[in-house]
């Protein structure tokens, strides 16, 4: 070696090649060589990989420049040098600042430009149009309990960093900006139902579905009562162990959070660490909404598409 393995394809089959590449199940680095900005946005909109690279070399990533981890069987925790690393290492208070306070301020303007052609814009209107409706549906409870998760609801849809785009610092022609993505699916445990809604308004929060045991009849009789737009966001499986998701919610005590975090750890595939709660744990910020998502890094060298356009408006 080193070996260099080059594969041709045609351009349409852009969207079969990330489909290939998301079927290996590691997602560590990407890098893209294009001028053409819609290729640029699909295979960001589209890979499951924690680092991606456009029109520059794939190494070298930089503390709080680009922050390095991957997805799937490549990481299972926050990137090294990113916003959320430090918070990892701390045991933080249930009322401490909310995860937007504390991270990097979303460049809006950068968003708007975006908006209108962006998958990952999309997928932040429908999670909180769907907290907007979970809200409403829950305040038509006459429970104490279940209007007080609409103000759940309400805290989540206001402070979710969900696809919200972060620049970071870089050199004059690059641009390296840092994300939250969905995870593929949240598990589900918990014996009692308000705990259970507890959990889907965050995993909605977070753009993902849920998903709950079929073998649990609490769980089937929940599902089958929610309006049909949350029901859609709930997957009920009689497999637990051989479903597809990538983050798990346990609430229990302190021998149930220890079984299924043994049990998560036997499966095939990335690594899943369960967040636990205690059981009636509903407070605002005991479920960590960080560990919800995955982050994504990229790193445009804007010269290579004829320069970072943002210089002309210094001075």
């Amino acid at each position: 070696g080193p070996v260099l393995h080059v594969v041709r394809h045609a351009r349409a089959e852009l969207p079969r090649i990330l489909e290939t590449i998301e079927g290996i199940g590691y997602g560590l680095t990407l890098g893209v060589q294009t001028r053409l900005d819609e290729t640029v946005e699909l295979v960001v909109s589209r890979a499951r990989v924690g680092n991606q690279y456009v029109n520059r070399n794939m190494i070298g990533a930089v503390v709080g420049v680009q922050p390095f981890g991957g997805e799937g069987l490549s990481g299972t925790g926050p990137k090294a040098g990113g916003p959320l690393y430090l918070r990892r290492l701390m045991r933080l208070p249930v009322d401490a600042p909310s995860l937007r306070a504390a991270l990097p301020k979303p460049d809006e303007a950068f968003a708007g430009a975006n908006a209108l052609r962006s998958p990952r814009r999309e997928r932040r209107e429908a999670a909180l149009r769907a907290l907007a409706g979970f809200e409403a549906w829950l305040r038509t409870s006459r429970e104490h309990g279940l209007l007080a998760l609409a103000d759940v609801c309400a805290a989540l849809a206001r402070d979710t960093p969900l696809e919200l785009p972060h620049l970071l610092g870089g050199p004059t022609g690059e641009r390296n900006t840092w994300w939250l993505a969905p995870r593929r699916a949240v598990l589900g445990v918990a014996a009692d139902d308000a705990d259970r809604l507890f959990q889907l308004a965050h995993a909605i929060a977070a753009g993902s579905g849920m998903l709950w045991s079929g073998n649990d009849p609490k769980s089937v009789a929940l599902h089958a009562a929610l309006p049909p737009a949350l029901r859609a966001l709930v997957r009920v499986s009689d497999d637990i162990d051989g479903s597809d998701f990538d983050a798990a919610i346990v609430h229990g005590d302190a021998d149930e959070i220890r079984n299924w975090s043994r049990r998560l750890a036997q499966r095939d595939g990335p690594l899943v660490v369960p967040v636990a709660c205690a059981s009636g744990d509903r407070r605002y910020g005991a479920i960590p909404l960080e560990r919800l998502f995955v982050e994504r890094s990229l790193s445009v060298n804007t010269a290579a598409a004829g320069g970072n356009a943002s210089l002309m408006t210094i001075g």
